[in-house]
């Protein structure tokens, strides 16, 4: 029996008709269960990023101020388990390489996209997350059983995912904790 698509998907790209244009090639295939947020700058993206949980993100390469490859590669230290896709415009096999070998990208695509292609690719990334998220929570629950992670350790792994960052606290030169 198959089970709806479930996850999240932050889609970046600084042109706003791209944007929507992906949004709605992805929208009816993938169905209601797979929520679909859009962003038009890497700022942004981070912010969504710091403030809820995604399986996938899809990012343009460039972009003014934000980069996609410094977008993914920050996306990689907040969201460790979200798996990273670029779509661009440029074709080219070194910045490809590139790409894949330093910043462990999903894939790598191009504009103009097949959406049909698109959309086995989206949705392969969002199973593999979802299934990697279900394996790695199976893992803890067995530690956890085992008396090999504490139950403050797997409550603090639920925050963390229902609410990324949230767990993480940064102290000023004072001792004092930063509140963002």
């Amino acid at each position: 029996m198959n089970h709806p698509l479930q996850g999240s998907i932050l889609l970046v790209d600084d042109e706003a008709s791209i944007v929507r244009s992906l949004h709605r090639a992805l929208r009816a295939p993938l169905g209601n269960q797979v929520k679909i947020v859009t962003c038009s700058s890497g700022t942004d993206a981070i912010e969504e990023l710091l403030a809820q949980r995604f399986d996938v993100i899809v990012s343009d390469l460039r972009m003014p101020h934000m980069g996609g490859m410094e977008l993914l590669a920050m996306a990689a230290d907040i969201q460790p388990g979200c798996l990273r896709m670029i779509l661009t415009g440029t074709a080219d096999f070194s910045t490809a390489q590139d790409a894949v070998n330093q910043f462990g990208l999903y894939r790598y695509l191009t504009k103009p996209w097949d959406t049909d292609e698109l959309v086995r690719h989206v949705t392969a990334a969002l199973a593999a997350s979802v299934a990697q998220r279900s394996q790695q929570d199976q893992a803890m629950a067995w530690a956890a059983s085992q008396g090999q992670v504490s139950a403050e350790a797997l409550e603090r792994r639920k925050l963390e995912a229902l609410e990324p960052g949230i767990t993480r606290v940064e102290w000023d030169e004072d001792g004092c904790v930063i509140m963002r």
